[in-house]
């Protein structure tokens, strides 16, 4: 099954839908909270620095229902994800897909 999270309502007024970004991170912690989980993870510029990045995700009950656990993304599980970038530039998107470099299937963040 490959979970679908749902639209939040922050999207447009947070993210900017012409600054899409794609990168591989390692999870430091997720976070579940209402109103939208968040992932929080280090990404390795290609300079060797290390950026901490926080990715909205979808909402904890939504994300229950779609089989996505709390136990799903454990620290030091190394992720890809697209998404959008905030409007302020800041280290921070809305998750539109997340997958591993494994080969898994990709998660879907928005219908």
């Amino acid at each position: 099954m490959r979970p679908s999270f749902s639209e939040r309502s922050s999207l447009t007024a947070d993210f900017d839908a012409i600054q899409p970004i794609t990168f591989t991170g390692v999870v430091s912690r997720m976070q579940w909270t209402n109103p939208h989980a968040w992932i929080h993870g280090d990404v390795t510029q290609p300079d060797g620095t290390v950026e901490s990045w926080a990715i909205e995700a979808g909402t904890v009950n939504v994300l229950f229902r779609r089989g996505f656990t709390k136990d799903s993304l454990q620290p030091g599980t190394e992720i890809v994800v697209e998404g959008y970038r905030t409007k302020d530039g800041s280290n921070r998107a809305n998750g539109r897909e997340m997958s591993f470099p494994a080969g898994s299937p990709k998660i879907n963040y928005s219908p």
